[in-house]
Formats: structure tokens, C-alpha cells, sequence
């Protein structure tokens, strides 16, 4: 399910996503004048740190989510980046292969990981990398139940109810193994544990871990639904995310 985000806040208050960024850009080991696929570019918040490693370099970005496009737009040189139109990943087609593909805190948001990879490995020269993080196994677990729990009682559970999410949140093994199926070879994948708190945790609430929740609730009920999980949640807002590491190479 493609949703959009309310993009300049996600910018304010995604201090958690460029420290997992800083992370996973150190693992690119670039000459500097690639052309590297961002996968899920956001606001361009990181898309900015990635081109900083890209001297002579170019950078492809695409996201889903109009307000991301239009916000990474705006903020980018577009004579070094070149922002596509919104579209899926299950659905990305590029015009010339590049040399590398980077993702950051998206592909959890992907139902379809094989198609996902089918994708990536397409828009790769032969030999080229794909290097990612994403939500693993075990992301915001706690969370999440507690979520569930206030969306079973009424008013929310006339629309919540059963309702389980769009996030998929994958294991390193089955991973691995929808990469070699996908053609990439070299696949390692690993998860790693990151406690986050949020500096503006009710904005932080209503915009990365709720929204989609808000979506499928009626305006009047949005406030009263992330009040409603934050105090059942208390303070302080500590979330124990997991990340899933993806380190994979195109065959030659």
C-alpha cells in the first residue's frame, strides 16, 4: 500500500533514519564517481549525505510518496540528482543501469520482496552493489502491541480492529534467499538492534510510527488515537527497533 507522508516533518524529525544512514553509507566504499540508485530517497535528507561521497558522481532518486518527490526536488541540485516522478519500487524501471543501489528505512514498507529485488537487480550493472537497511525481525515489537491494543477499543476498533499494517519485517536467512533467487550473489544479510528516542516524540509518533494507522482512522479520531497510544505507552518514548542489514552483488 503506497501512501503519502507529510514530508517537511518527516525532514525535522528523522534524526533517528540519518544516523542509521550514516551507517549504511559508510559500507559503500565508493570511488566517487558512480552513479548510485537511492532507493526510497525520502526528503532528501539523506539523499544530500550520499551525494557529498559523489565528487564526480551522480544520483538517481526515486521514492513513492508525492510529498517526498516534490520536497527532494526542491532540495536537490538537479544537475547531479536526478529525481524521478513517484513510483514503487515493485514497479522501477531505469533508463541506463547504475553502479550501485543504496536504501535506508524503506524496504519494510515493500509487501513484495521478490519482486523488490527483481527490480534493484535490474537497474544494476552487472557486478554492481546493493547495500541496504531496513526494518528486521523483531522492529518495534513492543510497540506495535501496544498499538494494537488501544486500536482494539472502541472508537478505534470499529476500524482498526484486525487491521495488521503494511510493514513486512523479514529475517536475514529468507533474505538472503530471495537475493541469490533474485540473481544477486555475495548476499549477507544481518540484523542489528538501535534504541531510538524520539527528541519530538509526539511528532515522531504521528508521522513515522502511526501514520498509516491515521490513514485508515477519520480525522476526528487521529489526535485522540496517538494520544491514546502514547500515554499507554508512557514516558519516555524508547523504541527498540531492529534493523536488518543487506549487503548483496549483482552477478556478473
Amino acid at each position: 500500500m503506497t501512501r503519502d507522508w507529510d514530508a517537511s516533518t518527516y525532514d525535522r524529525v528523522s534524526e533517528p533514519q540519518v544516523a542509521w544512514a550514516r551507517e549504511v553509507l559508510g559500507r559503500l566504499h565508493l570511488r566517487g564517481d558512480e552513479t548510485v540508485l537511492d532507493a526510497g530517497c525520502g526528503s532528501g535528507r539523506v539523499t544530500r549525505m550520499l551525494l557529498e561521497l559523489l565528487p564526480q558522481g551522480q544520483v538517481v532518486a526515486v521514492d513513492a510518496a508525492p510529498s517526498m518527490v516534490e520536497q527532494a526536488r526542491a532540495g536537490l541540485p538537479p544537475d547531479r540528482v536526478k529525481v524521478l516522478p513517484p513510483i514503487d519500487l515493485t514497479e522501477l524501471e531505469l533508463d541506463e543501469p547504475v553502479d550501485m543501489a543504496f536504501s535506508n528505512a524503506v524496504f519494510h514498507w515493500v509487501q513484495d520482496h521478490d519482486v523488490l529485488f527483481a527490480r534493484l537487480h535490474a537497474a544494476l550493472e552487472p557486478g554492481g552493489r546493493l547495500v541496504a537497511q531496513c526494518g528486521g525481525a523483531g522492529n518495534v515489537e513492543r510497540f506495535l502491541q501496544v498499538a494494537t491494543e488501544v486500536a482494539s477499543k472502541p472508537p478505534f476498533a470499529e476500524y482498526l480492529a484486525g487491521w495488521t499494517g503494511p510493514w513486512r519485517f523479514e529475517a536475514p536467512q529468507p533474505t538472503e534467499e530471495r537475493l541469490r533467487r533474485a540473481g544477486f550473489d555475495e548476499a549477507r544479510c544481518w540484523l542489528s538492534p538501535s534504541t531510538v528516542v524520539p527528541s519530538e516524540p509526539r511528532e515522531f509518533l504521528r508521522t513515522v510510527c502511526l501514520g498509516h494507522h491515521l490513514d485508515v482512522l477519520p480525522e476526528e479520531l487521529r489526535d485522540d488515537f496517538v494520544t491514546g497510544v502514547a500515554e499507554r505507552w508512557g514516558e519516555p518514548l524508547e523504541l527498540d527497533y531492529v534493523r536488518l542489514n543487506i549487503d548483496a552483488r549483482r552477478s556478473r
